[in-house]
């Protein structure tokens, strides 16, 4: 077993301590095989990370073992590792999170076993400024994926009535994730809009949509989690791992993916691992880039 594996990224050569310990036991994926999805997918990963403020979520004896979050960047980190201050009213201190603005500072991430990036919905220049409103739409068993396809196309229908543009990513877990790109927005702005838009939506599916975070109340219902919507909160960024049993990835999909796996009543339609995602990539581009446009202004 190797010690360690340097892996060019970019401009520089970052070292992987314990490359073949396995970080994922049921896929046998190691954690050199997470930097190299990393490093892989980093060019398309850049562009939804860059400049945000992130948390890692680390996992230093794999998806089996204990986790934690990380919000305050390591002390230890390299010099080239971008980062931003944050005040944080919980622990009433300044925080320094990492902010991983290049592909080495990706690969290095991962070196900490930091499997899932979690980033602000807002870039470090203008942290009171969200670039995106964020529907997290979140299944209570019996409800699966599938349930949150059909919440997500109610709600594509209800935006773009009111000529907002929307896109979906699979969470990687459970569920989807909606994204309305918005315009000199505040937090004033968005936080309110997402919550009373999934006051709407359960007024008016009230057999299958919930927007209170109740569990109790959740059985078998889609909960909308408008409250991602919160200058200090991060949420899952595109193409990053999620810790399940298997690699699998915050993936973007098309409208037609969700309608498709709705019809064909196959969750499995939505579920996409690391390969599977590099292979998107290089057949599809990056079909999370509309989100960087300028969105319009929410009325």
């Amino acid at each position: 077993m190797a010690d360690k594996l340097t892996i060019k990224a970019g401009r520089r050569r970052v070292e992987v301590s314990n490359p073949d310990k396995v970080l994922y036991p049921k896929a046998g994926f190691t954690k050199a095989d997470v930097a190299g999805y990393y490093r892989a997918i980093a060019p398309v990963m850049l562009r939804h990370l860059k400049d945000r403020p992130v948390t890692l979520v680390r996992f230093p004896d794999g998806v089996d073992g204990a986790s934690f979050f990380q919000k305050a960047c390591p002390e230890h980190r390299p010099d080239w590792v971008a980062t931003a201050t944050l005040h944080s009213s919980a622990r009433k201190r300044d925080l320094v999170y990492c902010v991983l603005n290049e592909q080495a500072a990706i690969v290095w991430a991962a070196n900490l076993a930091s499997l899932e990036l979690h980033v602000l919905l807002a870039r470090r220049r203008a942290l009171d400024r969200p670039d995106f409103v964020v529907f997290d739409l979140d299944p209570g068993p019996p409800a699966d994926v599938l349930a949150c396809c059909e919440v997500a196309l109610a709600l594509r229908a209800r935006l773009e009535a009111a000529g907002l543009d929307c896109y979906i990513k699979t969470s990687g877990s459970k569920g989807l994730q909606l994204y309305v790109p918005v315009a000199r927005a505040t937090y004033a702005d968005t936080r309110p809009f997402a919550h009373e838009t999934a006051e709407a939506l359960e007024r008016d599916r009230g057999d299958l949509v919930i927007s209170t975070p109740s569990k109790a109340a959740r059985a078998g219902k889609v909960f909308i989690d408008w409250s991602q919507n919160n200058p200090t909160k991060t949420t899952v960024c595109a193409y990053s791992l999620r810790a399940r049993a298997r690699p699998t990835v915050s993936t973007p999909v098309t409208w037609e993916e969700i309608e498709g796996a709705l019809e064909a009543g196959d969750a499995r339609r939505l579920v996409f691992e690391a390969g599977d995602v590099l292979e998107r990539v290089e057949r599809h581009g990056d079909l999370f880039a509309p989100v960087l446009s300028e969105g319009a202004r929410l009325r």
